[in-house]
């Protein structure tokens, strides 16, 4: 929502010559939050102010589900039409998922070694892998110490929400 409006005047003439310019711009952006405007531009008397407001965006601290592999009790529907191949058998231990959709990165940069590869202990709250979203880089940490058993996705690659990573071992 953008808008083109100047700051409603104060009574008896208060928003004269006695406020200083932060005075002023404290008044715009007053008014800018009461009538919820994205955007505001003013020229009054060789002051031009434009003020553009932007809602931040913070990665929201989500816990990483993780889940036991079994095998389920209730049998599967069947297929009608199966176009990829059978995914390959998981390793047993304990999957984890990932909590949002984007790009997986095994490592902070191309160049250094990977967060955590395959026979590694990894000890509660040590960051297992990243996950880019909308140029937001968000650490998936372990919950417990464990082993990484298997990676289950390429560097680099796209990663749905929920989508198996890790599996791992208690340790």
């Amino acid at each position: 929502m953008a808008a083109k409006k100047a700051a409603p005047k104060a009574p008896n003439g208060a928003q004269g010559a006695e406020q200083g310019p932060l005075s002023k711009l404290k008044a715009i952006y007053g008014f800018m939050t009461e009538h919820n405007l994205d955007t505001i531009e003013l020229d009054d008397t060789g002051l031009r102010v434009k003020m553009v407001r932007r809602k931040a965006a913070l990665p929201a601290q989500v816990p990483v589900p993780v889940y036991m592999n079994q095998a389920s009790s209730a049998p599967s529907a069947p297929v009608a039409h199966q176009t990829a191949a059978p995914a390959a058998p998981v390793p047993a231990g304990t999957i984890v998922k990932s909590t949002m959709m984007g790009i997986f990165y095994r490592a902070p940069t191309p160049s250094s070694p990977p967060y955590a590869k395959e026979g590694d202990l990894v000890k509660a709250g040590q960051v297992l892998c990243m996950i880019e979203a909308m140029k937001v880089f968000n650490e998936i940490k372990a919950d417990f110490n464990c082993t990484v058993v298997k990676v289950l996705l390429e560097n680099g690659k796209p990663v749905k929400s929920g989508q198996d990573i890790f599996v791992v071992a208690r340790a």
